[in-house]
């Protein structure tokens, strides 16, 4: 779950159809991210994203029908960039082992950008306990796929290795050291954060393998 900025946009991975695209409600979504993001989502209510669009209020709820709606949006536009950006970290690494470096990779950069402001899943899940909630489903989707994705390369890398550990362990274990490294970096510095998360992958790669 290596997250970087969030951007606009909006991809419902298969749960639901996909929205109505127009430039109203690309800058409502494109605003209320950023927003969220930065100040946290409970702390942004409509009345500020509709000033800051800017919007009428009747074009808020023509494109969300509540702000609900608009919360799953902006999650669902992290977790295509998210996607995205692993996806593109297998396809172009050589191996498993190197496409779980390029992941961390990944993830130790975006620890150091100017934007930074930590796990946009981690700081929503706070924010949204009860395990039922629809905000709260589209995290916990997430969090499956990145850590099937996890598992699937740890399974290459194993292989038939007599020592070979399992890779879904593997897999959490990466996950709780992103975790960390993504609610730490701004206190320890990103690049302290980065340098132990890059020792702990290596660790899980040659220890376990």
């Amino acid at each position: 779950m290596a997250t970087r900025t969030p951007t606009a946009t909006d991809n419902p991975n298969g749960s639901s159809p996909e929205p109505v695209r127009s430039a109203a409600r690309e800058r409502l979504l494109s605003t209320a991210s950023g927003l969220f993001y930065r100040e946290g989502i409970r702390a942004v209510g409509v009345e500020r994203i509709l000033a800051e669009a800017p919007a009428t209020r009747a074009t808020f709820y023509r494109h969300f029908p509540s702000k609900e709606d608009l919360v799953v949006a902006y999650l669902r536009g992290v977790d295509t960039a998210t996607r995205a950006d692993v996806q593109a970290a297998i396809e172009a690494a050589p191996s498993p082992a190197d496409a779980l470096r390029a992941i961390g990779t990944v993830l130790a950069d975006s620890l150091a950008s100017p934007e930074f402001r930590g796990c946009a899943f981690l700081k929503a899940a706070a924010e949204y306990p009860d395990p039922d909630d629809p905000v709260r489903q589209v995290i916990l989707d997430h969090r499956a796929w990145y850590t099937t994705t996890l598992t699937d390369l740890f399974a290459q890398v194993f292989g038939d290795s007599p020592r070979r550990g399992k890779p879904e362990h593997a897999a959490r274990h990466f996950v709780m050291m992103r975790d960390g490294a993504m609610s730490g970096a701004h206190l320890d510095g990103a690049e302290n954060v980065g340098a132990a998360f890059h020792r702990g992958l290596e660790g899980l790669l040659t220890m376990l393998h």
